[in-house]
């Protein structure tokens, strides 16, 4: 077998395996609840990626609603638009009030996080599809980590939920609650602290969602550079395969001239 061809194959398998880790988290199987960037801390503000897979061959998804736990005394959920979506966020008053980390008291919290499709927008059908819908919640309890039971609706009339904890050190159920894990208050140094929170909450949204923002943008961008790189490779590729059928006829279009002149 040719070097030529072994240096082919290496960079097909390459290939392969970059395309593998870009599409990773895409090919994720559940909804999960994610964090680019600093973790949030204990009392603090951060903004959490749902993101949502399609997941049935035949139906698309067009309704999910997040559960947000009354006693997380979430007094702030805020959505960012996602294009052909509309967002509804719940507030339920509590029984009893809820003592924050920086010793607000909350007696009404946010509950309920949905999300419908608007007449023409869906997510699938199919499994190649997903969609991510961002919030920037706070002030965070002081926990370990939050879950946030989710329901997922198809166009079918099918509703999954995805509500089941995760046992500490066991396996993964069929059908995981989404989870966050939060930091300790300081850990990331810098002013989500529950104190600094209570009293600016409005930078602290938007800190948490610019912190987020560019973070995607830095993921975007390095995955647009290793596409950019494999288109090259792929170019210069098709460039040297073209060129040698043209040296081969030139040399064989110089014998016949010499065999013609003998």
């Amino acid at each position: 077998m040719s070097k030529h061809v072994f240096r082919r194959a290496g960079f097909l398998a390459a290939t392969i395996g970059v395309t593998g880790l870009l599409g990773a988290g895409i090919a994720s199987a559940h909804v999960t609840a994610n964090v680019y960037g600093t973790q949030p801390t204990k009392g603090g503000y951060g903004a959490i990626f749902f993101r949502v897979p399609n997941e049935d061959a035949n139906a698309a998804t067009v309704k999910v609603s997040v559960t947000v736990k009354p006693e997380y005394g979430l007094a702030s959920v805020r959505t960012k638009p996602v294009p052909g979506w509309t967002a509804q966020v719940d507030k339920t008053q509590l029984p009893a009030p809820v003592t924050t980390a920086s010793g607000t008291q909350v007696t009404q919290a946010v509950t309920k996080v949905t999300w419908t499709a608007q007449p023409g927008t869906k997510i699938g059908p199919g499994n190649t599809s997903f969609e991510e819908f961002q919030v920037s919640a706070g002030a965070l309890p002081n926990l370990d980590q939050i879950e946030f039971p989710t329901e997922q609706t198809y166009d079918s009339g099918k509703v999954v939920n995805w509500n089941q904890p995760t046992p500490p050190g066991g396996g993964e159920p069929e059908h995981p609650a989404p989870v966050v894990k939060l930091a300790a208050k300081g850990a990331s140094g810098d002013a989500h602290g529950g104190a600094q929170a209570s009293k600016s909450g409005e930078g602290e949204h938007a800190e948490a969602a610019s912190s987020a923002s560019d973070n995607t943008a830095r993921w975007l961008g390095g995955a647009g550079l290793v596409v950019g790189a494999l288109g090259l490779g792929f170019g210069i590729g098709a460039i040297a395969r073209s060129r040698r059928p043209a040296a081969t006829t030139g040399t064989t279009q110089h014998e016949q001239n010499e065999e013609g002149t003998k």
